[in-house]
């Protein structure tokens, strides 16, 4: 396993690796977060307002710190990992992926040919210190992490297939669009949707493919990690700073109620 990844390295030896989700798009904020002791940290380019730009900022940010960080896409877009890939993203976690097609897309996305299709433009790249590191093409294929989130029905149905695709190193269950997709949206917690990621991840540990999932409820969290899931996400920024914020309002200002922004109000 390739030393220049640290995080594939832990996956493959089924250390569990503890982490904090990046949404508050902000490198400054992600700096901070480094420094809490977490063993990687998301950078979200779905569901917060990342850029290619503000992502490369976040990677900066948190380069000179243990927490691995691990990017992940608005989509699976082949033109786009091949960005993330030259800015220096090493793992990377695709949402919505349903089916071993998609999954096997993504990997070759990740590979330079003959393996892949990945476009070979790294001599001007981050990801190779600027041709720095003169070995990089003989090693990027390896020292790529490449995840994919299984968070649909479909995707359950397909898990086995999903998880035989050599190349994809493991399998994270969206718990929110998983729950949508068993018709209680807005509960992951519902029984249901709780039955079906545990089953979930018994077939991805089973596979020999690392598990991993976010949530915000740690005895949750504690209770995947003893299943065997590799990468768990137990928080997320900015509603880590969001709740802290309405805590001490509410302690110490009487009359503090949740505020929300007027319909159409600009912000």
């Amino acid at each position: 396993m390739p030393a220049n990844n640290p995080f594939k390295t832990a996956l493959a030896a089924r250390r569990p690796q503890v982490g904090l989700w990046l949404s508050m798009a902000d490198p400054y904020l992600a700096e901070v977060s480094a420094t809490a002791g977490f063993d990687w940290l998301l950078i979200d380019g779905e569901h917060a307002p990342n850029d290619l730009r503000s992502t490369l900022a976040s990677l900066q940010s948190v380069a000179p710190y243990r927490a691995q960080p691990v990017v992940r896409a608005v989509a699976g877009e082949v033109p786009l990992i091949k960005q993330l890939l030259d800015i220096g993203a090493h793992n990377l976690l695709v949402p919505m992926v349903d089916t071993p097609e998609q999954a096997r897309a993504m990997v070759s996305a990740t590979r330079y040919p003959p393996l892949g299709i990945r476009g070979v433009g790294s001599a001007v790249g981050r990801a190779s210190r600027w041709s720095a590191r003169t070995d990089y093409l003989d090693t990027a294929d390896d020292e790529v992490c490449l995840l994919v989130q299984a968070e649909t029905v479909t995707a359950l149905g397909n898990l086995e297939a999903i998880c035989a695709v050599e190349g994809v190193d493991g399998v994270f269950i969206g718990p929110a669009d998983l729950a949508a997709s068993m018709g209680h949206r807005g509960k992951p917690g519902h029984p249901e949707v709780q039955a079906a990621i545990e089953g979930a991840m018994k077939t991805i540990i089973a596979s020999g493919k690392a598990a991993g999932t976010l949530t915000s409820d740690t005895a949750l969290a504690r209770r995947y990690l003893a299943l065997g899931c590799t990468f768990v996400a137990v928080g997320v920024d900015v509603l880590v700073y969001a709740n802290a914020a309405r805590r001490l309002a509410s302690d110490l200002v009487p009359s503090a109620t949740v505020q929300a922004a007027a319909p159409g109000a600009a912000y």
